[in-house]
């Protein structure tokens, strides 16, 4: 039909990539026990990052990241994410 105009189909948009809040006031709090092992863990994992990359990061956002990259795997990929595979391992 010619005089129709013509319709474009869009690929539906991609979610953007879930990101940590970062550098911000955040105003919810949630505790978390760990073991001192755990907390040596990501108190080693920060001083690291600040050696070997030059990043200067609490552990509070070392966590918030770490939350969001298994967050957004487990969006991505469902029953095939880290965090489901090693949930299931335990």
């Amino acid at each position: 039909m010619p005089d129709e105009p013509s319709r474009v189909v869009q690929a539906a948009e991609e979610p953007a990539p879930r990101r940590s809040s970062g550098r911000v006031r955040h105003d919810e709090k949630m505790t978390v026990y760990v073991t001192a092992e755990e907390l040596l863990d990501l108190e080693h994992a920060r001083l690291t990052l600040r050696r070997d990359q030059g990043l200067a990061v609490d552990r509070g956002r070392l966590v918030r990241e770490a939350v969001a990259m298994a967050l957004a795997d487990l969006e991505s990929n469902g029953e095939d994410s880290e965090i489901v595979r090693r949930l299931l391992a335990r």
